[in-house]
């Protein structure tokens, strides 16, 4: 599980790290699933019993992470639709999507 998180999280980086804003918002998702999945791996991958307690009832589920990533993938979803918008309005009155161009120069 630590080496699907670790691959996650470089690829995120690495898109993030790159000139095209499509790229940028795709990595920063994946970061985002990535930090999911390391939530819910520290939350613990328990099998049996529910979440509430009951008579009798010894072991349990903690439904703290799972209410935690159903909160951060409603976030995450929203957030990245926000920026796609964003980065085809860029994209439509600019004519581009390369970060170095959309900061244009000093010299104008």
């Amino acid at each position: 599980m630590s080496i699907a998180i670790g691959i996650l999280f470089t690829t995120g980086v690495y898109l993030v790290l790159s000139k095209s804003l499509l790229r940028i918002i795709l990595g920063t998702s994946i970061i985002s699933h990535g930090a999911n999945l390391l939530i819910i791996t520290m939350g613990g991958l328990k099998t049996g019993g529910p979440a509430l307690l009951g008579q009798g009832i010894v072991s349990f589920m903690d439904p703290l992470p799972q209410a935690l990533i159903l909160t951060a993938i409603v976030i995450n979803f929203a957030m990245t639709a926000f920026l796609m918008v964003l980065a085809y309005r860029s994209y439509a009155d600019l004519g581009t999507d390369n970060i170095e161009l959309l900061r244009g120069s000093d010299d104008e």
